[in-house]
């Protein structure tokens, strides 16, 4: 599972983040693999901007399910914390930490100016991300000039991220395993996927290319019950797109919205890409995903309006599809 922690209109961020602490218990009770927490900010309908902070307090309410980040953005933080403190989660949950490392900025200029401490403007100094990835890995070896505790020794399972073939491009060549929005940017999925097979190299972490990828999938007991369940989170990405990023709307907002056919066109491509429907359609969507893409790992992200339709689909999923201890389509 990939969760955003996602605000309902007329709840918390408090509240989001209490049902995705239930929400990774049941992900470990229904067998899936990986938790991963995105990083996200300045958005208000996304509890989510702390990823090493909200993996320590979900691997802490769960005992075997691996934890991770979907992703920790470099370019906002320095080498030597983030190591830092994923040595601190690996230390202290053994085998069980993923760091997924992004380089998009994961907000808007003003914020991530802020993040980093540096003027707008220099946002588009040269890119420093190979280098700044480069510093990290060297903390966890013990090869650098710095003695990162309890880093050293304490090395999580290093994946890159992309919604491009940049990254792709660098853990191909890095040998490291690659994981692809495909929730946000599926023209890019197969591209992406070709060019890190291409460039991969063999390295002490892989022998051979591993991939995953992020889906969107909404699964209710009917095929319009599900296409009422992501209205919500069409929606909100709707207003994102617009430029006022908010909290996930309730089924009012979305009954009363001015729906003009631009409005329309534009969910209805974007559902386009996403698996929804009964768990007869899902599995078929999932099945056909996987074989059209040939990845080893699917990971799934999902937003509803209420918390409980959330686990529900996760849970009509899990029984349509299996999950990794049954299946090796999910």
């Amino acid at each position: 599972m990939l969760d955003l922690v996602p605000v309902a209109d007329g709840s918390s961020a408090s509240d989001a983040l209490a049902h995705s602490t239930r929400l990774v218990q049941r992900a470990e009770e229904l067998g899936f693999t990986r938790y991963w927490v995105a990083e996200h900010h300045a958005m208000p309908g996304i509890a989510s901007s702390s990823p090493p902070v909200l993996i320590a307090h979900l691997a802490g309410a769960t005992e075997r399910i691996r934890v991770g980040s979907g992703g920790v953005m470099l370019p906002n933080h320095r080498p030597l914390v983030v190591a830092e403190q994923f040595g601190t989660l690996e230390a202290l949950h053994p085998d069980r930490i993923d760091l997924g490392i992004g380089r998009a900025p994961g907000t808007d200029p003003r914020t991530a100016a802020a993040l980093r401490g540096i003027a707008a403007a220099r946002l588009h100094a040269p890119d420093d991300f190979p280098d700044q990835l480069v510093e990290l890995a060297s903390y966890f070896r013990g090869d650098a000039d710095v003695h990162a505790v309890p880093a050293t020794g304490n090395a999580p399972a290093l994946w890159l991220l992309g919604s491009s073939d940049y990254s792709a491009k660098v853990a191909g060549m890095l040998g490291l395993p690659f994981a692809f929005a495909h929730h946000f940017s599926s023209r890019n999925t197969l591209p992406a996927l070709e060019v890190y097979r291409d460039r991969f190299r063999p390295s002490a972490t892989l022998a051979e290319p591993y991939s995953m990828i992020a889906a969107s999938v909404f699964c209710a007991d009917t095929d319009e019950a599900a296409r009422e369940l992501a209205l919500p989170a069409a929606l909100q990405f709707l207003h994102l797109r617009l430029g006022n990023p908010r909290t996930v709307p309730g089924p009012a907002e979305v009954a009363a919205f001015d729906w003009t056919d631009q409005a329309r066109a534009f969910v209805a491509q974007r559902q386009s890409e996403q698996i929804i429907g009964s768990p007869e359609t899902v599995r078929a969507g999932v099945e056909e995903l996987v074989a059209r893409t040939g990845v080893d790992e699917l990971m799934v992200t999902t937003s509803t309006y209420r918390g409980e339709d959330r686990l529900r689909s996760y849970e009509l999923l899990a029984g349509a599809v299996g999950t990794a201890s049954s299946s090796a389509a999910a």
